[in-house]
């Protein structure tokens, strides 16, 4: 006989992001639809009628993951070229350098990834990338991701040095290696792949400008098998001033489920560590509020200009000073009965004052938040550096993810990929245990959130970012079956333990993407 579903998910631990409590239950899916969602256990008819049967018993089903600020081409980058990682001397270096160089031919610039300045000096290796490569562009990546090592030409070609090797810098790289066909299948599968190992069906990637020709690669992906995760992408400008003709374009272009833009995206402040972060009173012993010139007139005229084409923006700001001028800036966007038409957003939100919280709560502004931060530096740095800063008494308000919480702001889950790589179990013990590397005692925890709410910010809050809440982000009948299971259920594990745990399927449009058991077995 025919069988009505193709699927059915039985779980002791179901937590569908609709509830704040996780309950026995089991999911009916045809196709890529959820088409059944109960509570307790299914019955004999039901599981005749299935072509597949899960059962979960220790597992915490719940919907897939969703990281709203994330980018791939910063992630790729550090896999491009020749691997230097074992390079020690030029000796070594330059061996696989020219071996490489020999195999691939590459007609542009030659790229290598894994320098490590530990074993091999920045001073030595541009000294032989310099008597070796007189002509030919060579820049090779550190392997932390903080720095590069490049010759003369490089720098003359891309107008970066060593000391500018971030992002936004060398951006004029991308061009050529996201048209590298082969490179970047390659680089994208795997990617995705270690996306759904961590539960995530859904990103949204910030590319720089124009995104420098991905986004071909993108549209013969979007109807393909081999598209296993959603990506939603936004413009940041940074060789150029926002281009809402490539907007627009984008928008008629991308209309399905799996591929769409979702608007712009640039930085304000910076680092509160380094005081760029904008403050609104002065920095502890100092005079001034912020060490670099923002330019807000700018920023404003580009969201209002957006905001009035039906497109949205995401601001990254730190410093309370920051997050207050962008609550101005967005309060003069259009609104419906009080609320933001268009779904912009401000990202990361280190340190905030309560009552720019309840504004921004009140106009329905998401929040991308980047749950652990804190795992990038050991406890005892973070506290001295945030009393070094901003003193004690401002402390109260760093990573105030509970005020954003009960001011009535969208949580979504965030990390900045490359700076961080998604992780729902180290988000449970950082922004819900409060938890900090080398300390026992938790950091503020009148600031943290409990896991439910942490959940749903990773899944329902993700998608009402980037407005797909009708067809995803919870586990209900009429949804996309976009699910993430956990090999324990971490609404009732404790925090403290909460790092220990893994995601062990994922599921997108209704097919296992991922499984941690064929994943062991290729390994």
């Amino acid at each position: 006989m025919n069988k009505k579903y193709s699927m059915v998910i039985a779980a002791r631990h179901l937590f569908d992001s609709v509830s704040d409590q996780e309950a026995e239950g089991y999911l009916c899916i045809r196709g890529p639809m959820i088409v059944k969602k109960e509570n307790g256990v299914p019955d004999e008819d039901t599981i005749r009628q299935a072509e597949q049967v899960l059962y979960f018993d220790e597992e915490l089903v719940m919907p897939g993951i969703v990281d709203t600020h994330t980018f791939f081409t910063g992630y790729a980058v550090f896999h491009l070229g020749a691997d230097v990682s074992k390079a020690t001397d030029n000796q070594s270096g330059l061996q696989i350098l020219k071996a490489y160089e020999s195999e691939k031919k590459p007609s542009g610039a030659l790229f290598g990834h894994g320098w490590n300045p530990e074993k091999w000096s920045q001073g030595e290796g541009e000294q032989m990338l310099e008597a070796e490569y007189p002509e030919k562009p060579v820049i090779l990546f550190a392997a932390d991701r903080s720095s590069c090592i490049m010759n003369r030409r490089a720098s003359e070609r891309y107008h970066f040095t060593s000391d500018s090797c971030y992002p936004e810098s060398y951006y004029r790289i991308m061009r050529e290696y996201l048209n590298d066909r082969d490179f970047i299948q390659k680089e994208f599968a795997e990617y995705m792949h270690m996306m759904n190992s961590r539960g995530v069906t859904t990103v949204k990637e910030m590319g720089f400008d124009d995104f420098y020709g991905f986004t071909d690669f993108l549209k013969e992906m979007e109807d393909s098998d081999a598209l296993h995760l959603r990506t939603f992408f936004m413009s940041q400008p940074v060789g150029e001033r926002m281009n809402l003709e490539y907007a627009k374009k984008m928008r008629d272009l991308f209309t399905g489920d799996k591929v769409r833009f979702s608007g712009f995206n640039r930085m304000t402040d910076g680092t509160i560590a380094a005081y760029k972060g904008d403050l609104k009173s002065p920095y502890e012993n100092e005079s001034f509020t912020c060490n670099i010139a923002i330019p807000y007139d700018e920023i404003e005229a580009d969201v209002l200009a957006a905001d009035a084409e039906g497109f949205r923006w995401s601001l990254h700001a730190q410093g309370d000073g920051a997050v207050g001028r962008i609550t101005e800036i967005y309060d003069k966007c259009q609104k419906v009965n009080g609320k933001l038409k268009n779904r912009h957003a401000l990202t990361d939100m280190e340190f905030t004052d309560p009552k720019d919280l309840e504004k921004l709560g009140d106009m329905g502004v998401t929040a991308e938040l980047y749950f652990q931060i804190m795992s990038l530096d050991p406890g005892t740095v973070l506290i001295e550096t945030m009393n070094k800063t901003i003193g004690k008494d401002r402390g109260r308000y760093y990573w105030n993810r509970r005020k954003m919480q009960d001011s009535g702001i969208c949580l979504s889950g965030a990390t900045d990929l490359p700076l961080l790589i998604t992780s729902i179990p180290e988000s449970v013990f950082y922004s819900c245990g409060g938890y900090m590397d080398g300390l026992e005692q938790p950091f503020q925890p009148e600031n943290t959130l409990t896991v439910a709410e942490l959940l749903k910010a990773w899944t329902i809050g993700g998608q009402k970012n980037i407005g797909m809440e009708q067809k995803l982000g919870t586990l209900e009948a009429g949804k996309l079956a976009d699910i993430a299971v956990c090999d324990r259920n971490l609404l009732k594990t404790e925090t403290k333990d909460a790092r220990e745990a893994c995601v062990v399927m994922t599921m997108m449009d209704g097919r296992v993407v991922y499984t941690k058991e064929a994943d062991t077995k290729k390994g």
